[in-house]
């Protein structure tokens, strides 16, 4: 199962936040910022953090994709 990060994106757009101002209002590193925007894997930390500075859902920030519809994309 892969992760997408796009509604954090979404998200952060529609509260007129950057990237920078997530690592700083959530507390979190640089490089946590760079997993997810490649829509790697992170940490629950993170995300909690990310919750709290946001004050939303972890199903606000993440869709989880099943393997076979990701393989579908790539093909």
């Amino acid at each position: 199962m892969a992760v997408s990060y796009r509604k954090l994106w979404h998200l952060l757009l529609d509260k007129n936040l950057k990237k920078i101002d997530l690592e700083r209002k959530a507390g979190i590193s640089h490089y946590a910022v760079l997993q997810l925007s490649n829509d790697k894997d992170v940490s629950t930390e993170v995300l909690t953090k990310i919750c709290d500075a946001l004050d939303c859902g972890i199903d606000d920030i993440v869709d989880f994709i099943p393997s076979d519809k990701k393989s579908a994309k790539e093909n």
